[in-house]
């Protein structure tokens, strides 16, 4: 796995322990929601995916963008689809888009030096 994909997973496994064991009712409750939204119902895993990759790329969050991007790979989205999903978040997000766009395409390439 290279550097880039294990020290994101890494870093993100350690502190979700570390915010879990507060055991902060709200916030188990919260991630529960967010857990509990991608699982497959009247749209499949796959799609819902790709939805919450556009949407955090619109909101520019690079963490979220990484942790879909992940995800849409495990689920078997292709390199065509991916590109596809960027177009549709720069043209709803807009030109700030782009270094959000740039950062993904390379967390993508990793991700594909791994198979």
């Amino acid at each position: 796995m290279s550097n880039l994909v294990n020290d994101f997973n890494e870093y993100r496994g350690r502190m979700n322990e570390v915010i879990l064991e507060k055991n902060n009712l709200v916030m188990k409750r919260l991630w529960n929601l967010d857990t509990n939204t991608y699982e497959a119902g009247a749209l499949d895993k796959k799609t819902k995916e790709m939805l919450g990759l556009v949407s955090s790329m619109v909101l520019r969050c690079d963490d979220c963008i990484k942790y879909h991007l992940g995800k849409s790979h495990e689920l078997g989205v292709t390199t065509e689809e991916l590109y596809e999903i960027f177009a549709v978040a720069n043209i709803v997000g807009g030109t700030i888009v782009i270094p959000h766009t740039r950062r993904a395409a390379e967390y993508w390439e990793e991700l594909l030096k791994e198979q």
